[in-house]
């Protein structure tokens, strides 16, 4: 059995809806400071591009762009509960690579948080850097990933383009 994958135009924020359920939001001002709570970051509107998995009405994850150059941009994700499928594992590196046309995506984590560490390895980056004491906390390691490198945009049958 098929699903209804539409993406809608409401205002200047278009959403993505999977059989009548709204899936994800690219609403700058929902999504950014969700992100940043999660992520200890101070949110600044005209700052962050952001991407937003919606399920049952909720965020549960979200991805911040910013300081896109034309070779690279950073990013930030957060995320709460069972929110990682392939559909929006595209969509968040489809943006970057394919629509932003850049060659690679930079994150930074804290090197406590080790779950977070996990998780950004799993998606694919590769520790490039070690921040002494550039955070709160103590440092900063610096994650890279180069689109040739990214397993997530090779998915193209994940989702339609409509």
């Amino acid at each position: 059995m098929g699903h209804d994958l539409v993406c809608l135009r409401e205002g200047r924020n278009p959403v993505i809806t999977l059989d009548g359920h709204t899936w994800v939001t690219f609403d700058d001002a929902l999504v950014g400071p969700w992100v940043c709570e999660r992520a200890g970051l101070k949110y600044a509107p005209e700052r962050f591009t952001g991407i937003g998995r919606i399920k049952d009405g909720q965020i549960v994850a979200g991805v911040l762009y910013e300081d896109c150059n034309g070779a690279s941009v950073y990013c930030h994700i957060a995320g709460e509960g069972n929110w990682a499928n392939k559909h929006f594992l595209w969509l968040i590196f489809d943006y970057p690579f394919n629509q932003l046309g850049v060659r690679r995506i930079t994150t930074t984590v804290c090197p406590n948080n080790v779950r977070s560490q996990k998780f950004t390895a799993r998606l694919g980056f590769e520790v490039e850097a070690k921040l002494k004491d550039a955070h709160p906390e103590g440092d900063i390691w610096v994650f890279r990933m180069f689109k040739e490198n990214c397993r997530w945009i090779e998915a193209k049958d994940a989702i339609q383009h409509v």
